[in-house]
C-alpha cells in the first residue's frame, strides 16, 4: 500500500474518532499553556492538571511567577517528576519573559526555545495551540504509532517530525497531532492492557 493511501486511511479513522480533539492539558492563556506543557515532561498530563490549578491561582502571570520563591513553586508541583528543576525553570523562564518580551509569551519558535526549560516540542505545542501556527509536536505516542504505521523509520523524534510534516497536509498538522495522541492513549497504549491498534488492522487489511 502506498504511503498516500495509508495517510488517507489514517486521516479518515482519526477524523471519525476525534472530530474535535482538544489539548489534554488545562490552561487559560499562552502563559499557563507554556507552563503546563513545560511541566508535562516525563510525567502525565493528568498529574500536571492536578497540580496546576493551585499553582496558577498563586501565579497566573509571568510577573507573579517570576517573583515566587523556587521552593514555593516546587511545593506546588512536588508530585511531578523532576520537580526541583522544573520549579527553577518556571521561575527563570518567567523572569526571561519579563526581561525579553515584556512578560508576554513570544510568538516564534526561536524565542520560545531560548527560554529556560523550553525545548522544541514545548515550543511547537505553544505555537500550535496558543497562536494557531502550523506545527507538529511529536510525543512518544506519535513517534511509536508513526513507526508502527510505517510512515517513518522511527530512528528519533526529529526524523519522525520531519516525516509527519512531509506526509500530512500542513493545514491539518495542529489537529492531527492531537488526534494521534488521543488515539495512542485510547487504542494503543505503550504499557498495560491488551494493545489493539484498529488503524493498523485496517492498514494491514484485517477489519474483523
Amino acid at each position: 500500500m502506498k504511503k498516500s493511501e495509508r495517510i488517507k486511511i489514517i486521516m479518515e479513522e482519526l477524523e471519525a474518532l476525534y472530530p474535535e480533539p482538544g489539548i489534554p492539558l488545562h490552561y487559560t492563556d499562552a502563559f499557563t499553556l507554556l507552563c503546563a506543557v513545560a511541566l508535562s515532561a516525563q510525567t502525565t498530563d493528568k498529574k500536571v492538571n492536578e497540580v496546576t490549578p493551585a499553582l496558577f491561582a498563586a501565579a497566573p502571570t509571568a510577573m507573579e511567577m517570576a517573583l515566587m520563591d523556587i521552593d514555593n513553586v516546587r511545593e506546588h508541583i512536588r508530585f511531578l517528576g523532576l520537580s526541583t528543576q522544573k520549579a527553577k525553570n518556571l521561575v527563570l523562564m518567567s523572569q526571561q519573559l519579563i526581561e525579553r518580551h515584556g512578560g508576554e509569551v513570544p510568538q516564534s519558535f526561536e524565542a520560545l526555545e531560548a527560554l529556560a526549560g523550553v525545548g522544541h516540542k514545548t515550543a511547537s505545542v505553544v505555537m500550535a495551540q496558543a497562536f494557531d501556527e502550523p506545527a507538529f509536536p511529536v510525543d512518544t505516542h506519535i513517534h511509536r504509532l508513526m513507526t508502527k504505521w510505517k510512515l517513518t523509520s522511527g530512528k528519533n523524534v526529529q526524523e519522525t517530525e520531519k516525516d509527519a510534516k512531509r506526509l500530512f497536509p500542513k493545514d491539518k498538522w495542529n489537529k492531527i497531532h492531537l488526534q494521534i495522541i488521543l488515539y495512542g492513549r485510547q487504542y494503543s497504549p505503550a504499557r498495560g492492557g491488551k494493545e489493539r491498534d484498529v488503524i493498523l488492522e485496517r492498514l494491514e487489511g484485517n477489519t474483523n
